[in-house]
């Protein structure tokens, strides 16, 4: 409602007619019959008005009714949404050239993150450099065979605290259950010490700052749309992220500053973390890396690998716990090849693919990020038998491709032997544009390997060494499953279940 009313009391005030009629000769540099199908777009405002406050939704239905590539006119910003694999293969890969930028938003800008984030920066030597860091010393196999003592204790620690609350016969917040741990995991692996306690409020905070970055930056903003209101930042977006970003920066900085301290010493030893490599990358001058790419990587490590896996865990739980067959299904599975109420350990995990099969439907159903990041096109290019204007943005609507009936087989219901058996090996590696929850091309998510491997662990562990009840006389048939839209997709309403011995 707040973005109405920011439409209706700026827009006519500061977008002047003349702009427009500048705008209405621009576009017409591209015949309107040849850019893809959508619905008329109002003067001025355009069909911003169509977005909602569920986008991925908004979306979805009008690709049912002008099919699954569509043009909008957001303001000034031509918008083309793809809600078909095809498509989304061409974007992701055939094109990927084309496609491999990003439109910046507005609020991207808050601390001057547009220019140090792998996520946003244009592909070029500075990406590349800071692609080729991740690729081969962050998540490469050989260094994540190497941390896996870490993620069993992090694990462990995530067991031992839910055994706690059933002893004290407390109900367990699965999604801050699964942020503290995912938290804690990557703080070790970045700077060997946890981040976060449960016993303590820093857990919740720091969730809280991660969810409000993603649901800020996921705002529709009027300064993207309208140029001319950069300046003004009407909705305060870019303001409040500059406040969670400094917020997250100031500890990143205090942290690496008492690293720099402490290796000054004689006596100091090698952590072997994710911040000795990175500082020993720029002491060698291996590769060219400042401090500020630095703490900008370790934003966006922070942000996309502790929200995303534990939204997906989330999910994954309320599904199995509405699901009883597929759950029992699961521990059964679980029972025989590790044994009841033992953790999950990375090398059983290619041995359980029910249990893959259902990270996988979660996934589909429940794509953390339902609108990838944008792309932008860098040149006037057919797609679809449509033409795809020069700068305009590009979304691939993947919570819409998964739910595609034409694709998927009744596409609602959770299923996940929809995985199962050789004729089903789709994975969610960038290469099959059925499921690209990670994205797809040179721009897919970097710490994929790792998100992977920590969901099959926690999951796995949490169903096998516990049973489940809902709390509050809560059956299945009634889970509120309602989503919460930002940059990633939350459950609306925490999903909190009572564990029991199993």
């Amino acid at each position: 409602m707040d973005f109405l009313n920011c439409i209706i009391g700026l827009c006519f005030a500061w977008i002047t007619s003349q702009a427009f009629y500048r705008f209405a000769r621009r576009s017409k540099a591209i015949p309107r019959k040849l850019l893809p199908p959508g619905p008329k777009p109002f003067p001025l405002v355009g069909n911003l008005f169509e977005l909602g406050d569920k986008p991925h939704l908004s979306l979805t239905n009008l690709s049912q009714r002008y099919g699954p590539i569509i043009s909008l006119q957001l303001g000034r910003l031509t918008t083309v949404v793809i809600s078909s694999p095809t498509l989304a293969k061409e974007i992701l890969r055939t094109h990927d050239q084309v496609f491999c930028n990003r439109p910046i938003r507005d609020g991207i800008h808050a601390c001057k993150h547009s220019e140090y984030s792998m996520a946003w920066i244009p592909v070029s030597a500075r990406w590349r450099n800071l692609r080729k860091i991740c690729n081969l010393q962050l998540f490469s196999p050989k260094v994540l065979d190497a941390n896996q003592a870490n993620r069993r204790v992090k694990v462990q620690k995530l067991i031992d605290n839910v055994n706690e609350s059933m002893r004290a016969g407390e109900a367990v917040d699965i999604g801050r259950a699964a942020f503290t741990t995912a938290l804690n995991l990557l703080s070790q692996t970045i700077f060997s010490v946890d981040l976060a306690d449960p016993s303590s409020e820093t857990a919740r905070e720091f969730k809280e700052t991660v969810c409000s970055m993603f649901e800020e930056t996921g705002k529709p903003n009027l300064a993207d749309y309208f140029p001319l209101l950069r300046k003004l930042d009407p909705q305060r977006i870019r303001w409040r992220l500059t406040y969670h970003y400094q917020k997250m920066i100031e500890i990143f900085d205090r942290m690496i500053h008492q690293r720099q301290e402490s290796r000054k010493g004689d006596s100091y030893i090698t952590t072997n973390d994710m911040l000795d490599t990175l500082l020993n990358i720029r002491k060698e001058k291996m590769e060219d890396m400042d401090m500020l790419e630095t703490q900008h990587l370790f934003l966006d490590l922070f942000a996309a690998g502790t929200d995303t896996s534990s939204a997906t865990l989330e999910w994954a739980m309320a599904e199995l716990l509405r699901n009883p067959k597929i759950l029992s299904e699961a521990q059964a599975e679980l029972q025989q090849v590790i044994g009841k109420g033992k953790v999950v350990e990375e090398s059983d995990i290619a041995r359980l693919p029910y249990l893959q099969a259902i990270i996988k439907e979660t996934f589909r159903v429940h794509p953390t990020v339902p609108l990838l990041l944008p792309r932008k096109a860098e040149a006037n290019i057919e797609i679809g038998g449509y033409v795809i204007p020069k700068g305009a943005q590009v979304l691939i609507n993947v919570w819409a491709i998964g739910r595609d009936p034409i694709t998927w087989e009744n596409p609602n219901l959770f299923k996940p032997e929809r995985f199962l058996g050789l004729e089903n090996q789709i994975d969610v590696m960038g290469k099959n544009f059925e499921l690209t929850p990670f994205g797809g091309g040179r721009r897919i998510c970097p710490g994929l390997p790792l998100a992977i491997r920590m969901l099959h662990l926690m999951l796995g562990s949490l169903i096998n060494c516990f049973d489940w009840n809902l709390e509050d006389g809560v059956v299945p048939e009634t889970m509120n499953m309602a989503e919460k839209f930002g940059l990633t997709l939350q459950m609306a309403q925490p999903l909190r279940v009572v564990p029991k011995k199993s």
